[in-house]
């Protein structure tokens, strides 16, 4: 897959929902997943299944 950046619009509890900066599509995402410093209006570059805040 390509790499994709996106916004955390929102964190609940153990989840985090994803904007897709390009498309505008949505995704919910365990907290697990991401990285610790990740907040709401977080930036992420998913790439080689990791994510990373920008």
């Amino acid at each position: 897959m390509e790499p994709k950046d996106y916004l955390v619009i929102k964190i609940d509890g153990d989840y985090a929902v994803l904007k897709d900066i390009d498309t505008g599509t949505e995704l919910t995402i365990a907290r697990a997943l991401l990285p610790e410093e990740t907040d709401e209006g977080s930036r992420l570059h998913w790439e080689e299944l990791e994510y990373t805040v920008m």
